[in-house]
C-alpha cells in the first residue's frame, strides 16, 4: 500500500469520521464522480481514500504481526573453512496513525525469539519513546513480547521513533542480537493552514495593466506537506469596494501571488481595496480540507495623471513702487493627485511680460498656491502696469499619455502704485581732486540730487549729514560745496589721501523723502611738512672707533616726491659741533660719528639740519641727544660710563647719596628711641607691691564737675520745703516722695563658703534675678526725681573744701587697716623705711 494513499485515508477517517464504506458510498452517489463527469481527478482521489480506509482499518484492527529476531544462516565455503554469511531480511517499519482514540494500551507487534522453547526469555525495548524521553509511549510485555502503544501520537510533535528490541535469559545474558524497530506516525489532516500575517499590505500603481503583480500572501500547514493534508491552495473570497468591477484581482492558487485582472484602477476614485483571502489544505478541497482566512489591504499608489489647473484665467494685483519681497497676488490651483507629493506640488513659471525679472512666483508648501512676489523694485515712472503670462506644472512629469490642460495657463495683471521717492544723486559717491591747503571759502563742486518723481513738482533741499573734520558746508538750495577750513592731507580724518563727507537731499513731498550722497575729495599732496630727525637719542664710545657710528634718517608726513632723499648737515654754530662731529651721507640714511679721537664722556645735544626733496624743499633743525661713554672691548658702554653719560654730574650724585644716608639715619634713630622707651616702661617700679595692689577695687571717675557755686543753678529747689501739702495734693503719678513698699523682702541666695568655679556664673545669675524681682530694693517704682536734699545742713558747699593740710597729721592708724594699706602707711606714716 502506498504511503500517500495511507495517509490520505487516515485524514478522511480523522476529520470526517468516515470509514471505507462511507467513502465508497460518496463515490457512488456523487454525479460528478460518474464516468464522463468533470471532476475526474477528484473521483480518482476519492477512490484512493475509500481503498485506503479499508487498509487503515485493517492495520489498526487486524491482529498484530510477529517479529522474530534475525538468525544468521551459513552456506558452504572454500577449503580454508570460511563460510559466507547469508543476507538477513529487513524488518519492515511499524506504521501507527496519529490521534488514535484507542483503546490504550494498543498492541502493535509481538517480538519473539526462536529460543523461547528451550530457555526462559525476557524481552525489553530501549530508545526514545521507551526508556528515553519522551518515555512511556511504548512498552513491551517481558514474557510474551507483546509491544504496546500507550497514548495517542501527534505527528507534528514527532514523526518517527527508533527503538531496539532485546532478548535475554533469566540470568540477564543476551540470547539474541538486538533488532531495530522503526515506527512511523501516519499523518492525519488535523491542522488548519496558518497565514504568516493576519493583515497583508500591498500596493499597485493606478492605471496598471491587467496582470500587474500586487503582492503575495503565504500560509503554512503543519501537516505533512508531501500529502494532501499539507498541500495549501488559495482563493479570494471577497473584494471591497466593487469598483469598477467586483473582481479586479485574482490570486495564484498555489503561490499566493495576487495580480490585477482588469484595467481601471484610479486612485482618485478608490484609494484602497480590501481583499479576503482563504487558504485551504487537501489541495483546496472545500468538502474535506481545513481553511483559514487573512486580509490583504491593497493601496492604489498615485501617478501624475491629473495636471494642475488654475482656478481662473486672469489674476490681478497691485504693488507700490520701489518695494521688494512683497506678495502681489496668490494664484490658486486645483490638482486631484496625492496631496503634498511631487505629483501634486505645483511649479509656476512666468513665460512672458517680465523681461527685466521684477517678479517671481513661489509655491506655498501648504496650500500649493503661487505667490507672485516682487524681487526687483519697480518704477512707476518707467512702468505703470505689467501683464504676465503664467504656466503651472508639477514637480513630477505627467504620466505617459496624459496631456496638459488648457487651464494650466493664466494671465496676471499687476498695477504699480506711485509713491514719493527720495531724491537721488546721479553720481554716488562723487570723487573730486584738490590740492591740500586750499583756503576757506573755496568752492569745490556742486553736489546736486534729482527727484525721480517726474509727474510731481517738488523742491529739493540739502543739508550736511557727516563731515568729520568740519571742513565743508553745502548750499541749502543748489547743493554747492564750499570749504570752511584749510584742507590738510595729513589729517587723521583723511584715509589714503581721500576725505569723505555725506550730505542729505530731501524733498517737500508727503511724506517727506530723503536720500544721501557721499562726496570724496582726493587731496593732492603739497610740501607743507618739514622732515623730522630719527632717532632722537643715541650713544657712542668716547674714543673714535671704526664701528662707533650713529645711523640717522628722517620722517616726513608728506607724500612722494615731497619726502626723501633727505639732506643732513651740521650747523656752523656752535663751532664745536663741526669740530667734534661729522656726517657721512649714504643711500637712504646718514651716519653721525666723532671727528676727533677722544671726547669726554657726557651727554651732548647735537643740532642737525634735515631737508626734504620737495619743491621748494623744507628744512628742520632737529637735536639728537648723544651719550658719549667709555666702552668695553666689544664696543658697548660700561656700567660706570652709562651712569656718567646719563646726564648726572658728580655733585648730583653726591647729593643723592647724602639724602640716602640721612634717610637711613632717621630710620635708625627712630628704632633706637622706640627700644629705649620700651625698656623704661618695663623698668619703672609700681607704686605698691603686686601683692598689695588694690587697683582692682578703685573706680575711676573721669569728671566730677564744678560745685554748686560754679554753675548757675537754682539752689532753692534743693531746700527742704516747710510743708508737704503741695506735694501730697499733687495728682497721682507725679508724686516725688520716696516710698518704701511695706512687703516682705526677697530672699537672696546664700553664697557658699567654697564655691565651685563652675557655680560662680549660676550664683551671679541667681542674685541678679532676685534683685530684679525685689520690689523693696531701691530704686523704688515711685521714685522719679529728687526734689530736694534737705535743709539745715551743717556742711558747706563741697567746692569750698580745702584739700591741703595746714599741719602734721598722724597716719599711723593706717597700720591697723591690714596688709592692703601697708604701702600707704609706709609712705605717709613716716616709717623706718625712709
Amino acid at each position: 500500500m502506498g504511503g500517500q494513499g495511507w495517509e490520505e485515508s487516515m485524514s478522511v477517517c480523522k476529520n470526517l469520521c468516515w470509514d471505507a464504506d462511507k467513502a465508497q458510498q460518496l463515490y457512488g452517489q456523487n454525479p460528478a464522480m460518474q464516468p464522463g463527469g468533470k471532476s475526474h481527478f477528484l473521483r480518482q482521489k476519492l477512490r484512493t481514500w475509500a481503498g485506503s480506509g479499508e487498509m487503515l482499518s485493517r492495520v489498526w484492527d487486524s491482529p498484530p504481526r510477529v517479529i522474530k529476531f534475525l538468525r544468521k544462516h551459513q552456506r558452504g565455503s572454500s577449503a580454508n573453512g570460511l563460510r559466507r554469511q547469508k543476507r538477513d531480511w529487513v524488518i519492515p517499519p511499524i506504521n501507527v496513525p496519529e490521534n488514535s482514540r484507542g483503546p490504550f494500551p494498543h498492541m502493535l507487534v509481538r517480538i519473539r525469539s526462536d529460543q523461547d522453547k528451550d530457555v526462559g526469555i525476557r524481552y525489553s525495548i530501549t530508545g526514545a519513546g521507551a526508556d528515553q524521553p519522551p518515555s512511556g509511549i511504548y512498552n513491551i510485555d517481558p514474557i510474551s513480547g507483546n509491544m504496546f502503544v500507550t497514548q495517542p501520537l501527534d505527528r507534528e510533535e514527532r514523526a518517527s521513533f527508533h527503538l531496539r528490541a532485546h532478548a535475554v535469559d533469566m540470568n540477564g545474558n543476551q540470547v539474541e542480537n538486538p533488532i531495530d524497530l522503526y515506527i512511523y506516525v501516519i499523518d492525519m489532516n488535523d491542522n488548519r493552514p496558518e497565514f504568516q500575517n493576519q493583515v497583508y499590505n500591498g500596493s499597485v500603481a493606478e492605471g496598471s495593466k491587467p496582470g500587474s503583480s500586487v503582492m503575495q500572501v503565504t500560509a503554512t500547514d503543519s501537516d505533512d506537506s508531501t500529502t494532501a493534508n499539507g498541500m495549501v491552495r488559495y482563493r479570494i473570497l471577497s473584494q471591497s469596494p466593487h469598483s469598477p468591477i467586483p473582481n479586479m484581482f485574482t490570486i495564484n492558487s498555489e503561490t499566493g501571488d495576487i495580480v490585477t485582472v482588469a484595467a481601471g484602477l484610479d486612485r482618485e476614485k478608490v484609494s484602497q481595496y480590501t481583499i479576503i483571502v482563504q487558504a485551504t489544505d487537501m489541495e483546496g478541497n472545500l468538502n474535506f480540507g481545513l481553511s483559514n482566512t487573512a486580509t490583504a489591504l491593497i493601496s492604489i499608489t498615485d501617478i501624475n495623471d491629473n495636471p494642475p489647473e488654475l482656478t481662473v484665467r486672469t489674476f490681478s494685483g497691485e504693488v507700490p513702487e520701489n518695494k521688494v519681497n512683497v506678495v502681489v497676488t496668490n494664484l490658486t490651483v486645483v490638482d486631484r493627485d496625492q496631496p503634498h507629493s511631487p505629483n501634486w506640488n505645483a511649479v509656476y513659471r512666468i513665460v512672458s511680460g517680465d523681461p527685466s525679472g521684477h517678479f517671481t512666483i513661489r509655491t506655498n508648501p501648504i496650500t500649493n498656491e503661487g505667490m507672485v512676489t516682487v524681487v526687483k523694485p519697480v518704477d512707476f515712472e518707467m512702468n505703470r502696469a505689467f501683464m504676465l503670462t503664467v504656466v503651472v506644472s508639477n514637480q513630477a512629469h505627467l504620466a505617459s499619455g496624459i496631456q496638459s490642460s488648457l487651464q494650466s495657463t493664466a494671465g496676471v495683471t499687476i498695477s504699480v502704485q506711485d509713491v514719493n521717492e527720495p531724491p537721488v544723486f546721479p553720481v554716488n559717491p562723487k570723487m573730486i581732486r584738490f590740492e591740500e591747503g586750499v583756503p576757506a571759502g573755496t568752492t569745490l563742486t556742486v553736489f546736486a540730487a534729482q527727484d525721480p518723481d517726474h509727474f510731481i513738482h517738488q523742491t529739493v533741499r540739502y543739508s550736511k549729514l557727516s563731515d568729520p573734520a568740519n571742513w565743508l558746508k553745502i548750499n541749502r538750495t543748489n547743493g554747492q560745496i564750499t570749504t570752511m577750513a584749510l584742507l590738510d592731507r595729513e589729517s587723521i580724518y583723511v584715509k589714503n589721501n581721500v576725505y569723505e563727507a555725506t550730505f542729505l537731499a530731501f524733498d517737500n513731498g508727503s511724506p517727506q523723502a530723503s536720500g544721501t550722497g557721499t562726496l570724496q575729495i582726493y587731496l593732492i599732496d603739497v610740501n607743507d611738512n618739514a622732515p623730522v630727525l630719527i632717532p632722537r637719542e643715541a650713544q657712542v664710545c668716547e674714543r673714535a672707533r671704526p664701528n662707533s657710528r650713529i645711523n640717522i634718517t628722517a620722517s616726513d608726513a608728506d607724500a612722494d616726491p615731497n619726502i626723501g632723499p633727505f639732506v643732513f648737515e651740521l650747523p656752523s654754530f656752535p663751532a664745536s659741533v663741526r669740530r667734534n662731529w661729522t656726517i657721512s651721507r649714504l643711500s637712504d640714511y646718514a651716519q653721525l660719528r666723532l671727528r676727533i679721537p677722544y671726547l669726554e664722556a657726557s651727554v651732548y645735544e647735537i643740532p642737525i639740519i634735515v631737508s626734504d626733496s620737495g619743491n621748494p624743499p623744507l628744512s628742520n633743525r632737529s637735536v639728537i641727544r648723544v651719550k658719549v661713554c667709555p666702552c668695553d672691548d666689544n664696543g658697548d658702554c660700561s656700567a660706570t660710563g652709562a651712569v656718567a653719560a646719563a646726564g648726572l654730574g658728580t655733585g648730583a650724585i653726591i647729593a643723592i647719596l647724602i639724602c640716602i644716608i640721612i634717610l637711613l639715619s632717621m630710620v635708625l634713630l627712630f628704632v633706637v628711641w622706640m627700644k629705649r622707651r620700651e625698656k623704661e616702661r618695663q623698668a619703672k617700679p609700681l607704686l605698691i607691691d603686686p601683692e598689695d595692689d588694690v587697683r582692682d577695687n578703685i573706680l575711676k571717675y573721669d569728671e566730677e564737675g564744678g560745685g554748686e557755686e560754679d554753675q548757675d543753678y537754682d539752689l532753692s529747689q534743693l531746700q527742704q520745703p516747710e510743708s508737704l501739702d503741695h506735694i501730697i495734693n499733687k495728682p497721682t503719678g507725679v508724686r516725688r516722695v520716696d516710698e518704701r513698699p511695706v512687703i516682705a523682702e526677697s530672699q537672696y541666695p546664700v553664697r557658699p563658703s567654697l564655691p565651685h568655679p563652675g557655680d560662680i556664673g549660676d550664683f551671679i545669675n541667681d542674685g541678679l534675678r532676685a534683685a530684679d524681682n525685689d520690689p523693696t530694693a531701691p530704686p523704688y517704682d515711685s521714685l522719679l526725681v529728687f526734689d530736694y536734699e534737705g535743709s539745715g545742713s551743717t556742711a558747706g558747699s563741697v567746692s569750698s573744701l580745702n584739700s591741703t593740710s595746714s599741719g602734721d597729721q598722724d597716719y599711723d592708724y593706717l597700720n591697723d587697716w591690714g596688709p592692703r594699706f601697708k604701702k600707704l602707711a609706709d609712705l605717709y606714716g613716716g616709717g623706718d623705711d625712709d
